[in-house]
């Protein structure tokens, strides 16, 4: 038996329940990166979040926008920035975080914010209009032609500073062993 177009008792699509899923799941893990006091899981939640968007990008068409999401910012900046937190810090944050104490001007900028956005979203026409000197879709292989040709040397450049950059960061979090003595004092 097929599913329905809308959902039943509630008459909302099925496209519109996947995107307040997703829109959901990403305030709520935004939530929790804010407000975790667990610095491993906020970057946990960090990936969570940054997830959820790259499965709004593939509901909007932009297969190659999610693509480079998850790939670049999930697989590698996510990852570097939960190695860094575990090599070089406890994982535990202290008992009051410097932003707690800015939580009353926050709060005014981000009501404002809130306004600002909902001016502007409420006076633009939301039709949809397309253009006559639209580009039509041509699919990934002009960016992968551009990313694997002329900007190849700076791509693998790129990864070989971070590669550093991790190696840099164990061997600044080693601590010295027991066996290894004071080499002055011997």
């Amino acid at each position: 038996m097929p599913l329905p177009d809308v959902l039943p008792f509630i008459g909302i699509g099925w496209s519109d329940v996947l995107f307040l899923l997703l829109s959901g799941t990403v305030v709520a893990a935004a939530f929790g990166v804010v407000f975790g006091r667990d610095i491993i899981k906020s970057g946990l939640f960090l990936i969570l979040a940054l997830g959820g968007l790259a499965g709004i990008y593939v509901m909007l068409g932009a297969a190659i926008v999610a693509g480079a999401q998850v790939l670049v910012y999930i697989g590698a900046i996510s990852v570097l920035i939960l190695f860094a937190i575990m090599l070089t810090q406890s994982k535990v944050a202290p008992t009051s975080l410097a932003f707690q104490t800015q939580v009353a001007p926050a709060a005014v900028a981000a009501v404002l914010l809130a306004v600002l956005f909902g001016l502007a979203f409420g006076s633009t026409n939301w039709g949809s209009v397309v253009f006559s000197d639209t580009p039509s879709a041509i699919g990934t292989s002009p960016v992968a032609a551009a990313l694997f040709g002329p900007y190849l040397l700076a791509f693998e450049i790129a990864s070989v500073l971070i590669l550093a950059a991790v190696i840099g960061g164990v061997y600044l979090a080693m601590e010295p062993r027991a066996n290894e003595g004071n080499e002055e004092g011997e």
